[in-house]
């Protein structure tokens, strides 16, 4: 048996450098870039790019990838370790080459793409010199692939792609979009759609607009709703078989849920430093430090427990990923961390609110985004009462039902079994 919550000492000491990287030299451009996918931006590639070769040089680029595809194959521990400390900075995971949605369509290249594809897109993207898009939901289904209405069908050597998507997120960034498209309207629920790869270029992709997060200037959106024209794209674009889109889906899910886990708790870990800070900075009624008050140290209290809470069940998520090496056994857990993501994050960041008055709600600090962000985490990559009730199902499933009308356990029951087992001592002591 080996179990043990060290890191190892070589490791211990890139974790350690990446915390001061990121918060020397990739968190002060959160405040400088308009936003760290435009690729056009001259900025953004004269200040992002000598920092990415540093991150090359320290082996620690694109660390999610195999050693088939030049990563260095760490396991989801590790994976979940590193995270936890890029989560502070929203230009740190292309910093590193494992942003999403990018890390996730170089999976499902890597595990369905021709060696054209690969070629063309895979090998850019995963060498930082292209973005992408994953483009899966509508606007009338969301992302119930169940209730999805863009469709392609195959007019010869190609496919021809007609209706809309809804949150296209960094389609106006992207070089190729991956897109799920009905193919199969015959079929089984779940085995109507395929995915295809789109060159952001190919005629007919309209961005009807690019529509942000409440607060965002219009101009600034990268969530595109995106209506497709008679879009054609080669027959061989086609990732996978027809009609397995959602089984090719779920490729780019699994490992991406706890990596982007470990990032949101590396979120709240900075939110709660900075409730810390403030409780023992400022006073309030009294003349005493808001650390001494009651309700302040409970909130400090809670924030404490709930981050280690769900910093657990991540890692221990991520350890089954390496020990099993199936997603299917670690459903359930999978479920369980996308549940509780959102609700931390929330929580924390709240209590940061309140602990900071009126400059906590105000524009001068990141509380108010953070909070909003909770809520998007609990609907980007199901929402999450769908991870509720399938991790609900999954626990019930394992469950032997009663066969007589009151419970196995029931306490008169329990007592009968006992005493029938028991019955000669019993006896021999008069207790029969």
């Amino acid at each position: 048996m080996s179990w043990s919550f060290k890191t190892d000492p070589e490791f211990q000491e890139l974790l350690d450098w990446t915390r001061e990287f990121v918060r020397e030299e990739i968190e002060p451009l959160d405040y400088v870039l308009d936003h760290p996918y435009n690729m056009a931006d001259p900025l953004r590639n004269e200040l992002i790019a000598p920092l990415q070769k540093i991150v090359k040089d320290k082996g620690l680029w694109a660390t999610h990838l195999g050693p088939n595809l030049g990563g260095p194959g760490y396991g989801q521990v590790k994976l979940a370790l590193l995270n936890e400390i890029l989560g502070t900075s929203r230009a740190a995971p292309i910093v590193f080459g494992c942003q999403a949605p990018d890390s996730g369509n170089a999976e499902i290249l890597a595990h369905y793409g021709s060696d054209d594809l690969k070629r063309r897109y895979l090998t850019p993207l995963i060498n930082g010199d292209i973005v992408s898009c994953f483009s899966m939901t509508e606007p009338q289904g969301g992302s119930d692939p169940t209730r999805f209405l863009l469709h392609a069908e195959l007019d010869g050597e190609e496919w021809v792609i007609n209706g809309e998507k809804w949150f296209s997120s960094h389609a106006r960034y992207a070089e190729f979009l991956i897109t799920m498209a009905v193919t199969e309207a015959e079929g089984t629920p779940y085995r109507r759609q395929s995915m295809l790869v789109v060159p952001a270029s190919t005629p007919g992709i309209e961005i009807v607009r690019n529509t942000g997060v409440f607060g965002d200037p219009d101009e600034t959106g990268t969530h595109a709703y995106l209506r497709y024209h008679d879009v054609r794209v080669p027959a061989d674009h086609l990732l996978g078989e027809r009609g397995e889109g959602f089984n090719v889906a779920q490729t780019r899910l699994g490992g991406g849920r706890i990596h982007h886990a470990m990032r949101t708790m590396g979120l709240a870990k900075r939110a709660f430093e900075m409730m810390c800070e403030r409780a023992v900075s400022r006073k309030a009624s009294g003349d005493e430090f808001l650390g001494r008050k009651q309700m302040v140290q409970e909130m400090i209290a809670d924030s404490w427990i709930e981050i280690e809470q769900f910093r657990l069940l991540v890692l221990q998520t991520a350890w089954k990923i390496d020990e099993y090496n199936d997603y299917k056994r670690v459903r359930a857990d999978i479920s369980a961390v996308k549940a509780a993501m959102p609700k931390l994050l929330n929580s924390v960041a709240s209590r940061a609110v309140q602990i900071h008055g009126s400059l906590g709600i105000s524009n001068e600090m990141p509380f108010g985004g953070w909070v909003l962000e909770s809520y998007h985490m609990g609907l980007a990559d199901g929402a999450t009462e769908v991870h509720k009730a399938t991790l609900a199902r999954q626990v019930l499933s394992t469950v032997t039902p009663s066969t007589t009308l009151f419970p196995d356990y029931h306490l008169i029951e329990e007592r009968r079994r006992a005493r029938e087992r028991f019955a000669e001592p019993l006896a021999r002591h008069g207790r029969a």
